[in-house]
């Protein structure tokens, strides 16, 4: 297919949904990052309450045997103090629950990787000029109609889940993308400046 005229509505047409394509591809890869920090917490919080918990009960092993010298003898005091300090943790941590919050992250990405193959078959179709461009404006509109149902109960992300996604795709801050941003997320077979 020879390239078409930026004026061509099935280019226009093609820039949107390739546009698109980018920002789906960036949120899916952010909401991957959201989930692998969540659940890195998570690991990171059991970790500490076992080892707390340990401590307490060396504490408390050491506090029966009431040591009158060295270090042991603070054991008591110790003990009450991680005890005080696993009180306040769990206390914080009763209404987290970072495993299933990285879940609903990893179901959104997933969801999402869904929306943005569908955008990538959208383009190759755009390509196609067989196929009419009232069509692939419906697709596109239902395509965009899907997205927004997701977002809509997607979990919010942060920056630095975004940090983690603009190094994963090497890419900068910017939600535009230019035709070679796109391109180098695109197949070769479906990039614009490989066109004759």
């Amino acid at each position: 297919m020879a390239q078409l005229s930026q004026s061509d509505p099935r280019y226009q047409l093609e820039s949107q949904v390739r546009e698109c394509y980018g920002r789906c591809a960036y949120t899916h890869k952010i909401h991957e990052k959201m989930a692998e920090r969540l659940a890195d917490h998570q690991w990171y919080a059991k970790w500490f309450n076992i080892i707390l918990s340990a401590l307490i009960a060396s504490g408390a092993v050491a506090a029966i045997f009431k040591a009158e010298t060295g270090l042991l003898q603070y054991a008591e005091y110790a003990t009450v103090v991680l005890a005080i300090l696993s009180l306040i943790y769990n206390a914080y941590q009763k209404d987290l629950d970072p495993g299933a919050l990285a879940q609903r992250h990893r179901e959104t990405a997933s969801d999402i990787w869904n929306v943005r193959e569908s955008y990538l078959s959208l383009i190759t179709d755009a390509l196609n000029s067989a196929v009419q461009i009232d069509d692939l404006r419906a697709k596109r509109d239902e395509l965009q109609a899907n997205l927004h149902e997701i977002y809509r109960a997607a979990p919010f992300t942060d920056g630095k889940a975004y940090k983690k996604a603009q190094e994963s795709l090497k890419d900068n801050e910017e939600l535009m993308f230019s035709d070679k941003e796109i391109d180098d997320m695109l197949p070769t077979t479906l990039r614009r400046l490989n066109r004759p």
